[in-house]
């Protein structure tokens, strides 16, 4: 259901998440999260953009998240790299449905409640959620 690029935009948020004080280079990232390096630095682009990661350069440098773990949600995640798309009006373009046709309207109930669900859980709350495995990571990112 989630694009590969949103997944791993959460990976890398839930690892950057795992010490908030430190820098985090792209290598150690893309080891860490499995994400394929070329690919990892579109996806932090995209958080950098969105204003939930920031990058320094020079030595010690690296990516940081921008804000608390508590303030970031899925969702924010999510719609940095690969927004949900809403369904607003009819895709196949027909001039007769001016409202959506009972078929759209249904999937875009679904994503508006994956927008909502999204919406009401932090990165926090997931890196915090406790038990031994950390959320979107192979291992702890030390």
């Amino acid at each position: 259901m989630l694009p590969k690029t949103a997944e791993y935009a959460l990976r890398a948020i839930a690892c950057l998440t795992q010490d908030a004080d430190r820098a985090w280079s792209a290598d150690h990232l893309a080891e860490q999260t499995q994400v394929p390096r070329r690919y990892l630095h579109k996806v932090l682009q995209g958080l950098c953009q969105n204003e939930l990661v920031y990058s320094r350069s020079g030595p010690g440098g690296g990516y940081m998240l921008s804000r608390p773990a508590d303030e970031i949600t899925i969702l924010d995640v999510v719609n940095a790299v690969a927004p949900v798309e809403r369904i607003h009006h009819c895709p196949l373009g027909l001039d007769s449905h001016t409202t959506l046709c009972p078929l759209h309207r249904e999937l875009d109930k679904a994503y508006a409640a994956t927008e909502e669900s999204f919406a009401r859980v932090t990165i926090g709350q997931l890196v915090l959620s406790g038990g031994t495995i950390p959320p979107l990571c192979e291992v702890a990112c030390s």
